[in-house]
């Protein structure tokens, strides 16, 4: 029976797991627990882990609660293990970090003075066109539905250069959405930033033919440009982003 102080200890873990651990993390968590078979059985888990997908913070949170059901001292172990490895300390940047740290000096833009990244912000990035204004307005009730703001960068303007604002936006988000739909340029080179920054992108599109081949081994979310579609995507949205670990 998982109990308040017991659930805000395996959430604590699932925000630690999502954020530092790879393959050899798992198995050495196996190893010290005696419960390789459950991480590694488990359909999705490692799966999930290894092509990025939406929902590895979900199977890692079953996966806790599965050792926290079945042996709460494995839990324990866990909790010592990762919190060796990965001591709490202010992170620079990405979302999701590693062991090994890359420092930049970026020439086209600048580094924000405000560094902090905002757990509740989502930026999305997509086509700037009448076309796609319900689009727009579903993306936004999705992101509203899962308890996070949505800004484009149409939305604000503190910057003299649009690509300094582009570059803020994705920066501070906890997520970005983007939309391939169209083969826009300047939602790949959006992209591009924001995988750079380790952000959890989540892909959108109305056709699987204008994703870029370099990630369209990823799931994307495919959507129908009609009322029927959109409503469909907005709550197929907001169950992905309720998934992403803040």
């Amino acid at each position: 029976m998982i109990n308040l102080d017991l659930g805000k200890r395996i959430l604590a873990l699932r925000e630690k797991v999502v954020a530092n651990f790879d393959f050899n993390d798992w198995e050495e968590i196996g190893l010290l627990t005696g419960l390789t078979d459950l991480i590694k059985n488990h359909p999705r888990l490692l799966r999930s882990l290894s092509w990025g997908d939406e929902d590895y913070s979900g199977n890692v949170l079953q996966v806790l609660k599965d050792i926290a059901e079945q042996d709460t001292r494995a839990l324990t172990v866990f909790e010592e293990h990762a919190a060796s490895k990965y001591p709490d300390q202010a992170q620079y940047i990405s979302a999701k970090l590693s062991d090994r740290k890359v420092t930049f000096s970026p020439s086209v833009f600048q580094l924000p003075e405000n560094t902090a990244i905002e757990s509740d912000l989502i930026a999305l990035m997509m086509p700037f066109n009448a076309s796609f204004t319900s689009v727009h307005e579903a993306i936004k009730s999705a992101c509203s539905s899962a308890g996070y703001r949505c800004l484009r960068v149409d939305d604000i303007w503190e910057e003299s250069s649009v690509i300094q604002d582009v570059f803020n936006l994705i920066f501070r988000a906890h997520v970005v959405v983007v939309d391939f739909t169209g083969k826009n340029p300047n939602v790949m080179y959006e992209t591009g930033i924001a995988h750079t920054l380790g952000k959890h992108v989540v892909p959108i599109a109305q056709s699987l033919e204008d994703v870029p081949f370099d990630i369209n081994h990823h799931r994307i979310l495919k959507y129908l440009p009609n009322s029927e579609g959109l409503a469909v995507m907005r709550d197929k949205l907001a169950e992905k982003l309720r998934q992403v670990t803040r």
